[in-house]
């Protein structure tokens, strides 16, 4: 089966990366439902979800 499985050093670069996006949005600002709602996002689709919070989540 062909499928895009991070391995190796490119999955820990996004596991750290996935890390360091929910602590972001812990220490965010935003409302608590508006956090829970990010940290799923982010941890039910690593790339996509970093890349959506990089773009439309809380920046401060």
């Amino acid at each position: 089966m062909m499928g895009f499985e991070p391995t190796g050093i490119l999955g820990i670069i996004l596991l750290v990366l996935d890390i360091w996006a929910i602590v972001k949005i812990a220490q965010s600002g935003a409302e608590p439902l508006w956090k829970a709602i990010w940290i799923v996002v982010v941890i039910a689709l690593p790339v996509l979800g970093l890349i959506i919070w990089f773009l439309f989540g809380p920046k401060g």
